[in-house]
């Protein structure tokens, strides 16, 4: 029907928006960005302003991890590896790998989170070519 907006992907009846119910741990706010079990899982993590003198505790657990960070500053403890993410930065890694994430200053973070099943990659299919900016 003309002027009706089309649903690309979704089977018919149902509706492709997602509804998230925030919910805390440990103080900071969860807002779950997917509804289907299994399979990638979507977060977008917010981290509070508060003190960074908290002891990382660094845990490991089935999957892999990718986190991209939106805004602030973000602690990352992998292994023996203790790095800071800014805006527009991206970590990946195994979770067999102790790790631990909390602000790297006394500002909020807001990141996104994408855990996966052990074994599941991202597949990036498009790729930047400098031989199709010749023709424009």
């Amino acid at each position: 029907m003309p002027g009706q907006p089309q649903r690309v992907g979704v089977p018919a009846g149902l509706d492709p928006r997602v509804y998230p119910q925030p919910f805390n741990r440990n103080g900071m706010t969860v807002i779950p960005l997917t509804r289907k079990p299994g399979g990638l899982q979507a977060f977008k993590q917010i981290l509070p302003a508060g003190p960074t003198d908290r002891e990382p505790d660094p845990r490991s657990h089935e999957g892999y991890h990718w986190l991209y960070v939106l805004n602030g500053r973000l602690r990352l403890v992998i292994g023996d590896q203790d790095l800071v993410l800014t805006s527009g930065e991206v970590a990946e890694s195994d979770t067999h790998l102790p790790h631990w994430f909390g602000n790297a200053d006394a500002r909020p973070v807001e990141f996104l989170s994408i855990l996966g099943p052990q074994g599941e990659r991202f597949h990036i299919k498009a790729r930047y070519r400098p031989a199709d900016l010749r023709h424009n």
